[in-house]
């Protein structure tokens, strides 16, 4: 209840007692919900590495044979939790590829069960994930399965979410003003719920998706609803990116200015989005984020090359690309080896 009410720092304290209180039995349906709840505060909280260890731990724990009463039990299946979760946060650590395959999992699973509201919980979390990696066919398939399911079922929570995905993927697919709107139906219902988590991330979707009709200054206004909440409940797991789509944003709105002929402010401009790139990257290496890290790079390496310091920006990028070892097919990889193509010729 804490947890979906976005009162994270009570549900981080409730799933310490719970994670203390199972690891003094030998009862593995005690630990593996105790790892759930481990987790899903760990991953809202920024602190993805000890969220991925609680998830993963509860990956090796479930059996479906053993556990599958669970969804019964609780309302949903532990080990499509685990693996959607932690899907999501292998991505955010810049394993794409690891990420896909527990997503992949975590639906296949639900499909086998037969259980419907897990298998709306796996859809939400797949397009989730899928509008992470910027796939905005995948995260379109998955919101109109959950949004069908949802609507049949009454499952009001996840409709909402079906309604946001959709609204991202219509606008990152020529459809802007119809995602706009779309976005706003989902998020209004997301809230008129009760519910609190992932709001930081859901209105994270909409200066990212005003991108696309060129509403900047619109997009900066929707970003301080998004820090709002941040302060206000801890939620830090798209922190990063939003410090990113503000010094984004911020570039952006002047160059609409700039074509106006209205050009004041242009060095104090770019100044403070620098400042906001240097303050995404220190969030993404402290929660070891590469994937936010490379993106938060990819912004300021474009800033620096427009200001002609291309060897610095060869430098920070070639760093933080060659980390990777896998997921050199999804867009911000392929971006990325672009970006530093340019910058060596």
């Amino acid at each position: 209840m804490y947890f979906v009410r976005g009162d994270l720092r009570t549900a981080k304290d409730l799933a310490e007692q719970l994670l203390r209180m199972a690891r003094e039995t030998s009862d593995s349906a005690l630990l593996l919900e105790a790892c759930v709840a481990g987790g899903l505060t760990a991953v809202c909280l920024g602190e993805f590495s000890q969220a991925l260890e609680h998830l993963e731990q509860g990956v090796t724990i479930y059996d479906v044979d053993q556990h599958s009463t669970h969804a019964s039990l609780y309302g949903q299946d532990p080990g499509m939790i685990c693996l959607s979760w932690a899907a999501w946060v292998l991505w955010f650590l810049g394993y794409p590829d690891r990420a896909q395959q527990r997503s992949q999992a975590a639906v296949a699973l639900t499909r086998r069960l037969s259980h419907p509201y897990s298998l709306a919980y796996a859809l939400g979390s797949a397009a989730a994930f899928h509008q992470f990696r910027r796939e905005a066919r995948e995260t379109e398939q998955h919101a109109r399965e959950i949004i069908t399911l949802s609507a049949e079922q009454g499952f009001t929570l996840w409709l909402a979410g079906g309604h946001v995905m959709l609204g991202w993927s219509l606008a990152h697919q020529g459809r802007a003003q119809e995602g706009v709107a779309e976005l706003y139906v989902g998020l209004t219902a997301w809230q008129e719920t009760g519910a609190g988590f992932m709001l930081s991330y859901g209105f994270a979707l909409l200066p990212d998706t005003y991108q696309k009709t060129r509403q900047f200054d619109e997009g900066l206004a929707a970003l301080t609803g998004a820090f709002a909440i941040v302060e206000h409940n801890g939620e830090r797991l798209w922190e990063a990116e939003l410090y990113r789509l503000k010094g984004d944003l911020s570039l952006q709105a002047r160059q609409v200015a700039d074509n106006s002929q209205r050009r004041q402010g242009t060095a104090e401009i770019e100044t403070e989005a620098e400042e906001c790139f240097w303050k995404a990257i220190e969030i993404a290496r402290r929660q070891q984020a590469k994937s936010f890290e490379l993106r938060a790079v990819m912004s300021l390496s474009r800033l620096w090359q427009q200001q002609g310091k291309r060897d610095e920006a060869r430098q920070l990028l070639a760093e933080i690309y060659g980390w990777f070892t896998e997921g050199f097919d999804t867009k911000d990889l392929q971006e990325a080896k672009a970006l530093l193509g340019e910058l060596t010729c």
